[in-house]
């Protein structure tokens, strides 16, 4: 019986036991995509990473990440999390991981990661109804706003459902059979409700998530819903997202949009992570 390395940090956090856990398999070269799903469905985490040698030697290493239900080709906390675990492991201040949307670059400064995201995310032309979006998530329709709902993709692809309240985020929630027919009218699995000062919370049940404490790659594609909605400027653009607190495991994102000539140039994003746990876990036959 064959095992590999693992560990377990929660990320886009300071603080053990909040933020959002993900294991770390290391060692993984060897592992069909068959067992790495299998292995990511007994984590049970909302993703998994497993790290490898890199194609090329000048990068850290090669990554695959997976929900409990399937691959994805690029994620924000995997990225923070697996950075920051080999960054201390080998004494690291830069980190290069080829992920399957891309290489991603992340640096290391006291201790926080920021890594660029591998695309530049763009909007999809989809027209999302007020009042469908409010049934699904079990709101009313007053409760959306002031920005336009939108779809925006850059690897994954996200709904976006701006609220305007506190309260109204936290009553929300994913009601069948609205959030089905939700889904299927804006083309995507999860989505991505935020307020006008940046908390937010993520939701994707179909994806094995019924909600995500933090999410990388969904605050990277959030630069381009706040273009969408001129809430970008040329230049350097700084947001503090807040995601977690209605689960019971508080998240700190930092967001950095560059955009020139009113176009997304470069988006950043950076967080912190704490390690928790260390074993070995069993190779599926």
């Amino acid at each position: 019986m064959s095992e590999l390395d693992f560990e377990v940090w929660d990320v886009f956090t300071d603080v053990p036991f909040a933020g959002n856990p993900l294991a770390i398999v290391t060692g993984a070269d060897g592992l069909s995509t068959t067992q790495m799903q299998v292995m990511a469905r007994e984590f049970n985490l909302s993703e998994t990473i497993f790290l490898m040698a890199p194609r090329d030697p000048n990068n850290t290493a090669r990554a695959r990440i997976f929900f409990p239900t399937a691959e994805i080709p690029f994620a924000g906390h995997p990225t923070v999390g697996a950075a920051l675990m080999l960054a201390g492991k080998y004494d690291l201040s830069d980190v290069t991981l080829e992920e399957e949307a891309g290489l991603v670059p992340v640096t290391i400064s006291d201790g926080i990661a920021q890594f660029q995201a591998p695309v530049i995310p763009f909007p999809h032309s989809v027209t999302i109804d007020a009042k469908r979006a409010a049934q699904a998530l079990d709101i009313d329709v007053a409760d959306i706003g002031p920005h336009s709902i939108g779809v925006h993709e850059g690897g994954p692809k996200f709904l976006y459902v701006p609220v305007k309240t506190r309260d109204a985020l936290r009553r929300a929630r994913p009601i069948e059979p609205f959030w089905s027919k939700l889904m299927t009218a804006a083309g995507v699995d999860s989505a991505y409700l935020y307020t006008p000062d940046f908390s937010s919370r993520m939701f994707s049940p179909t994806a094995g998530i019924p909600e995500d404490p933090a999410t990388g790659s969904a605050s990277a594609l959030l630069a381009s819903q706040l273009l969408a909605n001129g809430a970008i400027n040329d230049g350097e653009n700084r947001f503090d997202l807040i995601q977690g607190e209605d689960m019971g495991r508080p998240s700190q994102i930092s967001l950095t949009v560059t955009a020139q000539n009113g176009a997304i140039a470069a988006v950043h994003v950076a967080g912190r992570a704490v390690p928790i746990s260390s074993g070995r876990v069993r190779v599926p036959d």
